[in-house]
């Protein structure tokens, strides 16, 4: 692995605001090794000078879909194994390119893309992935129209949607498909705990999955030291969720103050996903997505900003993701900024990099700028803390990316 001395940084820690000047990080087996102000050397370093740009923990995506290559669900298992693996190595390059250097797959993704990442046979960011998430019938992660008839599968009823989801009734056969994904690698487990857009016979009030079987998914995840991650739009399902010992509760649309409340009290983490909400009401008709669905979308996009109010009143931990599908791939840093509709630009950064990192039980190792973390980091040609509209460029004010102390860019010499 490369040594890199990087001196001359204004750091951004991922936390605190007051950015140190003039500050060296030393960077050494992938990993953070020294942060200090006094000069860094190292035999054989290669020496970067930041010319007092701000350095930054690279940027953390806590809910993509990275084989989701259709706004269209069901065009995405049509399209087969190789056009999906096509289409993730070109999302996931991108992020990269964005400044995303750790993603988190909340359904899709799989070992075999985390290998394939592993072995550099393709560019992307640091993957962690759910697996296959666990829908009951009907439920958000049964994708059949509602004139097919009924399939049946060792691991799923939903012939459509082998590549995404277990359909899985009652808590024995939860517990069975929550001990297949841990098995195959999972780094939590996704549970589908309310109605969703895509689903085409699921209202977007309804709660799913009894109390039970929710708690023994919960239970799995624990028995194996992660967590789980729960789907939920409603109020009253993110509130059920969260008693029931969901960790992480992806977009939260529909919620009020006082779920709000209870969810900041008791720890969890929302994740909301703006960009996807505003690009289906956008784009959704020209991505071949049904009108039903589209019905659906407004109704999230017409409260989303509200959600997010809600959230931040009541002090929610609040996370970073975009949950893009299809061509909407290329939004993913417009997510910033309809955060700022919302949001100050520090609370912003810390989302997508500090918070992102606890959720993910990676705090320490990743999100931040210290000795120990792995050497992920960004330089910025400018200051994100008062201008957020410099991360969402798309890259094009990044002059350096460092991704587990490799350069993935680097216009700084």
């Amino acid at each position: 692995m490369t040594t890199i001395v990087l001196r001359n940084a204004r750091v951004f820690d991922g936390e605190s605001a007051d950015c140190a000047q003039g500050m060296q990080v030393l960077v050494e087996g992938g990993l953070i090794r020294e942060v200090s102000a006094s000069p860094l050397k190292a035999d054989g370093a290669q020496v970067i000078d930041v010319g007092g740009r701000t350095l930054m923990p690279g940027l953390i995506d806590a809910h993509i879909h990275a084989y989701a290559s259709d706004l269209n669900v069901q065009k995405i298992e049509m399209a087969g194994d190789a056009y999906r693996t096509a289409y993730a190595a070109r999302m996931l390059g991108h992020a990269l390119d964005c400044g995303f250097t750790t993603v988190r797959d909340v359904g899709g993704g799989d070992w075999s893309l985390w290998r394939a990442i592993e072995d550099g046979m393709i560019r992307a960011p640091r993957f962690l992935y759910v697996g296959k998430f666990i829908s009951m019938t009907g439920g958000h992660g049964d994708f059949r129209q509602i004139s097919e008839h009924g399939q049946h599968h060792e691991l799923c009823a939903c012939a459509s949607a082998n590549s995404i989801a277990h359909i899985a009734d009652g808590v024995d056969a939860v517990i069975k498909a929550a001990r297949e994904e841990l098995r195959r690698g999972a780094h939590c487990l996704k549970i589908m705990c309310s109605g969703g857009v895509l689903s085409p016979t699921d209202p977007i009030w309804m709660n799913q999955y009894r109390e039970d079987e929710i708690r023994a998914i919960v239970n799995e995840a624990v028995e194996r030291r992660t967590y789980a991650a729960a789907h939920c739009h409603a109020a009253s399902s993110i509130r059920r969720a969260v008693e029931c010992g969901v960790r992480s509760i992806e977009h939260g649309t529909l919620i009020d103050d006082e779920t709000a409340g209870f969810v900041a009290e008791k720890g969890a983490f929302i994740v909301p996903t703006m960009v996807i909400c505003f690009v289906l009401v956008e784009l959704g008709s020209q991505g071949g997505v049904p009108p039903e669905t589209l019905a659906k979308a407004k109704v999230v996009y017409e409260q989303a900003l509200g959600g997010m109010q809600a959230m931040r009143r009541a002090g929610v931990k609040v996370g970073f993701g975009t949950d893009l599908l299809g061509k909407a791939y290329v939004h993913q840093c417009r997510e910033f900024s309809i955060r700022r509709k919302v949001f100050e630009p520090l609370e912003i950064l810390r989302q997508a990099t500090s918070v992102n990192a606890e959720l993910l039980m990676h705090k320490d190792r990743l999100g931040c700028v210290k000795p120990g973390a792995y050497a992920d980091l960004l330089v910025v040609d400018g200051d994100p803390l008062t201008d957020i509209g410099l991360l969402a460029a798309d890259g094009r004010h990044l002059r350096l990316i460092l991704r587990g102390g490799e350069v993935v860019r680097n216009e700084l010499g």
